[in-house]
């Protein structure tokens, strides 16, 4: 061996298993492992003018920000509109997201709401109308109510909680579904504090 350092050469060295990463360099997977996701509710107060939806939306495109859910709605003040997004994403995820809305022009103010939050969807659900009687008994399990009949179908509103909605559509089914139509998540704090 000339001017080396002693050992065996590359070719006959052992390397050890698992990815690595662009550099060649081994990733631990204990170390990789990714943060886990959580859903979050965020509140953008943001103007009442054309295009701000679709900011928001290109944001969240761009940045790869995985929306679950989003609804828009004018509130109190003409000039001001409030957007709630639902969004699942690890830790550092919402964390990106908050500051990224809140750079935004049109956005005056972002929070993300508390667990306990009064979170609430609507859904039409149109099924089959061979059984309006049974249809209509399903919907007031729901506290839901009959909005449409026909000799072909029957169309029931059911607003609650997402897991509410969930078991509602799951219970439908037996009838069988011909539509469905969700509202998204719509999201106010408890109590006297403020959403945004």
């Amino acid at each position: 061996m000339s001017g080396g350092l002693e050992g065996p050469a590359p070719e006959e060295r052992e390397t050890p298993e698992g990815r690595r990463n662009s550099q060649g360099i081994r990733i631990d997977p204990e170390v990789e492992a990714e943060p886990e996701a959580r859903r979050a509710v965020l509140s953008a107060l943001v103007k009442h003018e054309p295009g701000v939806l679709a900011n928001i939306s290109g944001l969240f495109r761009r940045r790869q920000f995985n929306i679950e859910s989003l609804t828009v709605g004018p509130t109190t003040d003409p000039d001001r509109a409030r957007i709630t997004l639902e969004i699942e994403e690890p830790e550092p995820g919402i964390e990106q997201a908050k500051k990224q809305l809140q750079k935004l022009v049109p956005v005056i103010a972002v929070t993300e709401l508390e667990p306990e939050a009064i979170r609430r969807e609507l859904a039409l659900i149109k099924v089959d109308g061979s059984a309006p009687d049974q249809v209509g008994a399903v919907a007031e399990m729901y506290d839901g109510k009959t909005v449409d009949v026909s000799q072909e179908s029957v169309t029931v509103e059911i607003t609650g909680s997402e897991q509410k909605i969930d078991a509602a559509v799951e219970t439908f089914g037996r009838f069988g579904i011909h539509e469905i139509v969700r509202t998204g998540t719509a999201a106010l704090e408890r109590g006297t504090r403020k959403t945004t």
